[in-house]
Parts: C-alpha cells; structure tokens; sequence
C-alpha cells in the first residue's frame, strides 16, 4: 500500500490581493518524482516556498507522512527532513567536496569539533558511496569554489541525499547548466528516484521527458491538470495555457 510522504490541502496565500497559490492540493507518495509545470508565475516557486516554510500560508495545511507542518519556521521543516535546493547553489565553497559532505552527514551542532575527531570506517564508506553517486570521485579533495556550475549542483544534491532527507525539492536544478551536464543531472535524478521522496520544478522539457513519472501543471495559482507525460500532453487545457502544439519536446 502506498504511503504519502507529502500531503499539501488546500494551501493558499495572496501578495498584494492576487492569489499567488489558490486551494492548490497535492498528494505525493513515498519515493515518488513529481515534476511540477506551468509558466512563469502560475505559483510553482510559491508552493515550493509555502512547503519549506520561506512564505507563510493564509490557508490549507501541509503535512510531511502524519505530521502537519504547516506554518513551521524553515529549520524546523528542514530537520523534520525537507531539503531544498535552490537555482544558486549553497555550499560550503570554502571546504572540499569530500568535507562538504562530512559536514552535512553529521548531525551533532559542534560539526566542525566532530571533524576534528575524526570519522568512523563506516562513515568514510557512506561518504565514498555517495561520491559515486553524485560522480565526483575524481573531484573529491578539490574545494568546492573551483567546481564547475554543474559539479556545485551535483555536489548540493549529495548534500540533501547524505543528510536523508524525507523529502527533496528541487527548483529548476538543471538552470545555466550545458547540454552533457543536464543529461549527467537526470541520470543522478534517476539514481535518486525511489531512495528519496522528490519534488522537481523545471522548464526544459527535454529534461522533463528524460526524469519525468508523474506531472503537476499549475496555472495562475492553482492545479490545472495531473498525470503522466502522456495524459499532460494530450489535455487541451494544458495545450492552451502551457505546452501550445509541440507537447513535452
């Protein structure tokens, strides 16, 4: 049976008097990848902000599995166990990728004392394995200020994974990156899928063709349809509002 990691209900919030998200509710299952759509200003960024806690919600509620954390402060959210990764990434340019991840895998708050003392055998295997998954063996020991535009995103999402985060949202994660960094991002999203609960705000449609399960399309504030590419791309309203005749290229 299918457990929901996140349950938004009828979240809603106005700037200004326009309502930026409007009744918008969305179920998403436990290691599921949902890719959300929609043009510029249909309330994407908003949702994802309402979910993390960085905007305040007038109405609705959202809950991570059976806890509501609606209105949360932002820490309390991300140690609930959601992580965000923003179009700028956020590392610690100053450390080395290896030791980015060290700071991110210890949860103690005297991180860097811990540092100091070393890790356990098993800990360097965990950092080792994940590496490997995000593809910067090779880039283990090099400070993360001289990481390349796709490697720093890479390294953000090792980040988030290593931290095992219940659920990650991801804003346009392949923004600025070149065509062979895009394809290495969906390949990692892939490994990611399963592992972790996902959430994915992006508008190259290539991409979203290469990760996509299920889509959410929003429209000035509010759900305009959901389903699989298929289904999206065959609903006329979609067509109308986002997609015009060429569908997900």
């Amino acid at each position: 049976m299918a457990v929901t990691a996140l349950l938004i209900d009828g979240i809603g919030v106005d700037f200004a008097g326009l309502k930026a998200v409007d009744n918008v509710s969305i179920a998403i299952n436990e290691g599921e990848l949902r890719v959300l759509l929609g043009a510029n200003g249909a309330g994407k960024t908003t949702l994802m902000d309402l979910i993390s806690g960085k905007t305040r919600s007038m109405r609705g509620r959202v809950f991570l599995y059976d806890t509501e954390i609606t209105n949360w402060p932002e820490h309390a959210i991300a140690r609930a166990g959601i992580g965000r990764k923003f179009q700028i990434p956020s590392v610690f340019r100053d450390l080395t990728v290896r030791r980015n991840l060290q700071v991110a895998s210890c949860r103690n708050p005297s991180v860097f004392a811990n540092l100091r003392l070393g890790f356990s055998a098993e800990a360097r295997q965990r950092i080792d394995q994940m590496l490997a998954v995000i593809g910067l063996e090779d880039a283990a020991e090099t400070t993360a200020a001289y990481l390349s535009h796709g490697q720093t995103q890479w390294l953000e999402m090792g980040l988030l994974m290593i931290q095992n985060a219940k659920l990650i949202l991801l804003d346009e994660p392949t923004a600025g990156m070149t065509v062979a960094e895009t394809r290495k991002t969906a390949e990692l999203i892939r490994k990611m899928r399963g592992q972790h609960t996902i959430l994915v705000v992006e508008h190259d449609m290539a991409f979203v063709r290469e990760i996509a399960e299920k889509i959410t399309v929003m429209h000035l504030g509010q759900v305009l349809a959901e389903g699989s590419i298929a289904a999206i791309e065959a609903n006329p309203k979609v067509r109308a509002a986002y997609l015009g005749s060429k569908g997900i290229a």
